[in-house]
């Protein structure tokens, strides 16, 4: 079983300086922790160990943005039912994570990255059957995220598109991402831990990267009101175009 104790000093800094940065990312743009954190771990580890590290900071960093955004809770009430969808793919995408081969993960993680890269280059979406078939696009979308989050800790790229077709305001949009990053997440333990890849010595070692985490996510709130977000999006699209063709370059090499 993992064990963060076997890791080297040096391997042990590169990790916490990760959890950091994420967290940073994350408190200045209201999301992304997983996204950035998963692949700059993967390029070191495999991406299943990179998940088992983020697993207790990205549930602290969701309980928190949560708390910061509960004030707009209530009008992200409708998407209930995708969050409900989101937790069913998590399951299924826990569980082949713990089965398959981690190897393979790199290159779907790769193309989850250039697909959240795509949509945000893109800026406006519009898929009108989402509109249509609201129900039924919240169940594809849910369970494909769900799907997407379980097996490379990356449902962001998926779930964007979804809001993006809607035109969901920021204020609603962060605080339904981070409910359906949340229950996958929670799930993802649980599954995980029923596979004996998780362990109480896994969750203790880990509680001082979470605190670094939500440190960094507090700072970066504060971040957000004093650097232009621009200028900042840009520089955070830069370093995962660089994550993504690494792990290309690494998965075929």
């Amino acid at each position: 079983m993992f064990s963060l104790l076997e890791l080297d000093w040096s391997i042990l800094l590169m990790v916490v300086s990760v959890m950091l940065f994420a967290g940073l990312v994350h408190g200045t743009l209201g999301l992304g922790f997983p996204m950035v954190a998963t692949p700059m771990l993967a390029i070191s580890f495999d991406v299943r160990t990179a998940i088992l590290i983020t697993l207790l900071p990205t549930v602290a960093v969701n309980l928190m943005s949560l708390w910061n955004s509960r004030g707009s809770l209530d009008k992200a009430y409708r998407f209930l039912p995708l969050t409900g969808f989101t937790l069913l793919g998590s399951i299924v995408g826990a569980y082949i994570l713990a089965i398959a081969d981690p190897d393979p993960f790199r290159l779907v993680l790769a193309g989850l990255i250039l697909l959240y890269l795509w949509t945000n280059q893109t800026g406006r979406i519009s898929f009108h059957w989402i509109n249509n078939h609201f129900i039924l696009s919240m169940a594809m979308f849910g369970l494909l995220a769900g799907l997407s989050g379980g097996t490379t800790n990356v449902m962001v790229a998926v779930l964007i598109i979804f809001f993006l077709s809607l035109n969901v305001p920021r204020a609603v949009m962060v605080p339904a991402l981070n409910s359906c990053f949340l229950v996958g997440k929670i799930s993802q333990i649980v599954v995980l831990s029923m596979a004996g890849l998780v362990s109480i010595n896994l969750i203790i070692e880990t509680s001082p990267l979470a605190l670094a985490a939500v440190i960094a996510l507090l700072f970066g709130q504060i971040l957000r009101e004093k650097i232009a977000i621009e200028i900042y999006k840009r520089i955070l699209q830069v370093l995962l175009a660089v994550l993504a063709t690494t792990l290309i370059v690494q998965f075929f090499s």
